[in-house]
């Protein structure tokens, strides 16, 4: 499970989709970027192939409710 999700807007002016996001997971912390279109630019390492696509999935989730409520 994720914990510690932080997510802040990419750009100053709030009028331009893009957010940066960071949090832990089993211990390891990754950040990246959440692009408008839903798609995940990894900045930190990748998680393993395993556990990716459940991650991408968590975040989704996340962004939805803390951005677009």
């Amino acid at each position: 499970m994720i914990s510690h999700f932080q997510w802040k807007p990419l750009f100053d002016n709030t009028q331009i989709p893009g957010w940066r996001f960071s949090f832990f997971f089993k211990g390891t912390g990754y950040h990246g970027i959440y692009h408008k279109d839903g798609q995940i630019e990894w900045s930190s390492e990748l998680p393993t192939s395993e556990y990716e696509e459940q991650l991408k999935s968590q975040i989704h989730e996340l962004m939805l409710f803390h951005v677009y409520e």
